[in-house]
């Protein structure tokens, strides 16, 4: 799964922290993605060089950052929401971090329905809390994500949700 990182060129100017207010955001339109979605501006396009295809962005380039990913896979079989988020999670706790879950909800963004999960996450540097949304459209699995420490993540929560709302599926 490819990055978009050619994508958030625009975007690579100075970065500005996700606690920050207020956070403008820029239309990101790019024609390979399957969804069309605003970036707060300045933050940075990061390839985890993990095969994702989507959208990566950081909010500074050294740590702590706050990271929002907006992934995407091509539908295979009859995925659900509840099996990708037991995928996900496995693979959380497979690197020996420990995930509590805090709070689940159903939710769409863009006119696709999903659910949307938010976590606590302990590992051996830390502390993360993370929300996790899953959705299945026509032809994509969409997974869209937002990592942020727990003392910024009610500003970055609030970010992340400015983004999704701006989300259009093609």
């Amino acid at each position: 799964m490819k990055v978009l990182t050619t994508a958030l060129l625009a975007l690579t100017l100075p970065a500005v922290a996700a606690a920050q207010t207020p956070v403008t955001l820029v239309p990101l339109n790019a024609p390979e993605l399957p969804f069309s979605v605003s970036m707060p501006k300045g933050w940075l396009g990061v390839n985890f060089e993990d095969g994702a295809l989507g959208v990566s962005a950081v909010s500074a380039k050294a740590p702590p950052a706050t990271l929002i990913r907006l992934l995407y896979a091509a539908k295979t079989g009859t995925p659900a929401a509840a099996s990708e988020f037991q995928k996900f999670e496995q693979g959380v706790k497979s690197t020996g971090a420990s995930l509590k879950q805090t709070a689940s909800r159903t939710v769409g963004y863009g006119g696709v329905q999903g659910v949307e999960r938010t976590y606590a996450l302990t590992h051996a540097k830390g502390k993360l809390s993370m929300r996790v949304w899953y959705g299945i459209g026509a032809r994509n699995l969409y997974s869209f994500q937002l990592t942020d420490t727990p003392q910024r993540f009610t500003a970055a929560s609030a970010t992340f949700s400015r983004v999704l709302a701006t989300v259009k599926f093609r």
